[in-house]
């Protein structure tokens, strides 16, 4: 009975066009077509990807040993070794443009897509992002291919039905069922602290990554990504990059971006608890207060301010900071947003232009030279490109490593570490270093701070 009734509810839903009235099947055979008609619509679109790269490698004897292998990370002979990955993508346009995750084809050398119907083509990666887990693929010499359309993934809503398509574990093209099960899972939930994603309880394996996550209508949703799983099979938890955030990445690969520009933030901050709620004058918790605005940041110039709490963006409620920097990413470069702050009890909208971090102060990026007490180490000024680059603190200042160099990283110096001193002088600019380096007597001195925490180095030269 309960079968009955699933499959009467959907062909309620897939015997009309979208916008048309919902009617009552006529016939058995409406009620046992179940998914048929959304997955011949859709499957011809999702491809299955054999990917593959080769990677440099030292055979070392201490490789895995907890305390040697650090000390002799360049001991051993090279060698290279094929790494091979299998995935999943969804074709998005007639001539050829593919998504995929980063993890399947980012670092790939070699690209080969299988279709449905088994014609096989080669493909190049147009624009890749480690962060967001998105690739962005060209298929070559391709025509009038199958494409999926976007849907508007803001319309998306706890459970609608949905179905997934891919290749789990190279068995060829399945398609599992279930609903959305969550909305604007990110964090700790989802195990990737900066990720924002669709949750589904359809079953998702290893080589569904990359494939489609489609409504009853056959329009894409999200792109599979990960799982939460104690034993590597599905567990009923899967999550999928929303489809407004694919959309923004194919149209900087179709504006010639080879790595996706995200807007810049520029504000530290943490979700508000039950019990700093009352005191901001919230109702109820949520939203990001700000601890943090960077003098640069877009925020600041709208006039936002420590204390401010931001409970909202172009309409969609945010509670932590991924949710924030989604719906910034969506937006896009150069685009507007507007975002509600809650002061003082009292709502306002206010409007950001975004843009990417700015390079202000310019780098000054400098290279010490072969003579040097360390040379072939690059420096330069932090501003909040470099920020970002680097994963440095928000108000960080100063000069910055770049690259070590190998005398430096034998030394402990990491890219990212901040030069404050050199033999007691203080660093206040990058053409300082190679001169201070020179001036070492018998000893050399570096203090450096390396995130938050500060330390002082000592060299016998």
């Amino acid at each position: 009975m309960v079968r009955w009734i699933y499959a009467l509810v959907l062909s309620l839903t897939l015997a009309v066009p979208a916008g048309a009235e919902m009617r009552v099947p006529e016939s058995q055979g409406e009620i046992s077509m179940g998914f048929v008609p959304v997955v011949k619509a859709a499957a011809p679109a999702v491809v299955n990807i054999y990917a593959r790269r080769v990677v440099n490698t030292r055979s070392s004897p201490f490789r895995g040993d907890p305390f040697f292998e650090e000390f002799f990370r360049d001991f051993g002979g090279p060698r290279q070794r094929v790494e091979n990955s299998l995935g999943s993508g969804v074709i998005l346009s007639a001539d050829g443009i593919v998504v995929s995750n980063y993890h399947v084809v980012g670092m790939a050398t070699d690209i080969r897509v299988v279709l449905n119907d088994r014609r096989e083509f080669e493909a190049r990666v147009l624009l890749s992002d480690e962060e967001s887990d998105l690739a962005i693929l060209k298929l070559e010499g391709t025509a009038d291919m199958p494409a999926l359309e976007l849907r508007d993934s803001d319309t998306v809503e706890v459970g609608e039905l949905v179905l997934a398509i891919g290749n789990p574990f190279g068995v060829g093209q399945t398609v599992t069922s279930g609903i959305v099960s969550g909305l604007a899972r990110s964090g700790a939930a989802t195990g990737n602290a900066r990720g924002y994603f669709i949750q589904t309880d359809a079953p998702i394996n290893p080589g569904n990554s990359g494939g489609a996550l489609v409504d009853i209508r056959g329009r894409l949703v999200g792109i599979n990504t990960r799982i939460l799983s104690r034993s590597g099979g599905s567990n009923g938890i899967g999550f999928a990059i929303p489809a407004a955030l694919v959309a923004q990445f194919v149209a900087q690969a179709e504006a010639g971006n080879t790595a996706f520009e995200r807007p810049w933030a520029g504000i530290s901050g943490q979700p508000v608890t039950a019990d700093m709620a009352e005191g901001m004058g919230l109702n109820v918790p949520g939203g990001i207060i700000i601890s943090q605005l960077h003098p640069a940041s877009p925020f600041a110039a709208a006039g936002l301010q420590a204390g401010d709490v931001i409970t909202a963006v172009d309409g969609q409620a945010v509670n932590a900071a991924p949710e924030m920097i989604y719906r910034m990413s969506v937006a896009g470069i150069g685009g507007e947003t507007r975002v509600t702050r809650v002061r003082d009890g009292a709502a306002e909208d206010v409007v950001l232009r975004l843009g990417p971090a700015p390079e202000e102060p310019p780098r000054e990026v400098t290279e010490t030279g072969a003579q040097s007490v360390i040379p072939g180490m690059t420096v330069g000024n932090i501003n909040p490109a470099v920020i970002v680059e680097l994963g440095l603190p928000l108000m960080a200042e100063g000069v910055v490593v770049l690259e070590p160099g190998r005398a430096g990283q034998r030394a402990g110096l990491r890219p990212g570490d901040i030069l404050r001193g050199i033999n007691g002088v203080d660093v206040e600019a990058p053409g300082m270093v190679e001169p201070l380096l020179e001036a070492s007597g018998r000893w050399l001195r570096l203090d450096v701070q390396r995130g938050t925490q500060r330390s002082t180095l000592r060299f016998r030269l």
